[in-house]
C-alpha cells in the first residue's frame, strides 16, 4: 500500500472509536426533532473546516433538510441573523480555544439554541462553555509536524456525513426527495 495510507487509516479508525455513542445519538435525536419542528441545523467553522461544513450542508440540502453554514468570522458581522431560536448549532474547532468560536458561543447562549461542539480537546474553553459535545481523541494530524488540519478535518467530515445519513434514515427521506433536489449531472441522469 502507498506509504502513509495504512497509518492514516489506523489513526482515523482509532479516533472514531473514541466517539461517545450516547452523545452522538443525543445529537442525532436533537437534529431530527428540531428539523421536524421546522428548525434547521447550522454548522460553524473557520479555515480548513469551512469546506467540511459546506459539504455537510450540501448533503443535507440534497436530502431536502434545512442546514446552513455560518462562517465563524462573518457571524459577528451580521450573519448571526440566520440563527433562529431552537436551531441546532454545531461549532467545529480542533482546539476548542479559537477566539472567534469562543466569542460566537458566548453570544449564542442568549439565542436559545441547541449548541454543540465538535472538537479534539477535552479540556478547553469551549468544552467548558458548551455542555453538549463530541470530542474525539486524535493521535496525530498526519503531517510532518503534527500541526496541519489534516486528520482532524477528515474526521469532522466523517462525523458530519454520518450524522447527515443517520438523520435522513431516521426521518425516512425517500430517494424521490433526493432525486427532485439533484436533477443534474451523472446522478441526475442515473435517477431519471
Amino acid at each position: 500500500m502507498v506509504k502513509g495510507f495504512e497509518d492514516t487509516l489506523r489513526i482515523l479508525s482509532e479516533s472514531l472509536k473514541t466517539v461517545d455513542e450516547n452523545m452522538f445519538k443525543k445529537l442525532l435525536d436533537r437534529c431530527c426533532l428540531s428539523l421536524s419542528e421546522g428548525k434547521k441545523v447550522v454548522v460553524s467553522g473557520l479555515g480548513k473546516n469551512v469546506p467540511i461544513c459546506e459539504k455537510f450542508v450540501g448533503t443535507m440540502n440534497s436530502l431536502g433538510m434545512d442546514a446552513v453554514f455560518l462562517n465563524t468570522n462573518s457571524a459577528v458581522h451580521g450573519d448571526m441573523g440566520i440563527v433562529k431560536q431552537e436551531d441546532v448549532v454545531i461549532i467545529l474547532t480542533k482546539s476548542g480555544e479559537t477566539a472567534e468560536s469562543v466569542y460566537l458561543a458566548q453570544l449564542l447562549k442568549y439565542r436559545k439554541v441547541y449548541m454543540w461542539l465538535l472538537s479534539f480537546e477535552r479540556n478547553s474553553t469551549l468544552a467548558e462553555i458548551i455542555p453538549d459535545k463530541l470530542i474525539l481523541d486524535l493521535e496525530h494530524e498526519g503531517d510532518m509536524w503534527n500541526i496541519m488540519p489534516n486528520n482532524s478535518t477528515t474526521l469532522n467530515l466523517i462525523i458530519l456525513q454520518n450524522l447527515a445519513m443517520r438523520i435522513a434514515e431516521e426521518r425516512k427521506i425517500s430517494l424521490e426527495v433526493f432525486k427532485s433536489n439533484h436533477p443534474g449531472g451523472h446522478i441526475g441522469k442515473l435517477l431519471s
